[in-house]
């Protein structure tokens, strides 16, 4: 039986219109995969309050979390996730990586030339075709 995971992402946005997207560590599972950064849900918590404190423990700064964008299950070989995906903002601190390879803000336009988890992609394609 595979190990059931449900995780949150946030999709951060600049005024420039460009998304912060992290690049998972060789070391980290889904490795060198792109996502929008977040982790898993606690015992107890919302996914806004998992989301916030998962940005300040991995990045180092504050998010105001907004509207949902997508809800996704994925099934991949060894676990199954479901990603809850949230638009935020930056209220304070510039992100810094503390566990990811890389991280880099994308035109919005441009987000289909990284290499995204395939549990990302439906919120990557909603964001993608809004305006």
């Amino acid at each position: 039986m595979k190990k059931n995971v449900h995780v949150v992402g946030a999709i951060i946005e600049n005024e420039r219109q460009e998304i912060f997207c992290a690049l998972r560590s060789p070391d980290m599972t889904l490795a060198n995969y792109w996502e929008f950064p977040g982790g898993k849900i606690e015992v107890g918590e919302t996914p806004e309050q998992a989301l916030t404190r998962e940005i300040t423990e991995e990045f180092n700064c504050s998010i105001k979390v907004g509207e949902k964008v997508e809800d996704t299950t994925y099934e991949y070989e060894k676990f199954i996730v479901r990603l809850e995906t949230y638009k935020a903002r930056l209220l304070k601190g510039i992100p810094v990586a503390i566990e990811h390879a890389e991280t880099r803000w994308v035109p919005r336009k441009e987000l289909f030339e990284l290499n995204f988890a395939p549990a990302d992609i439906p919120a990557v394609e909603k964001i993608m075709n809004e305006k």
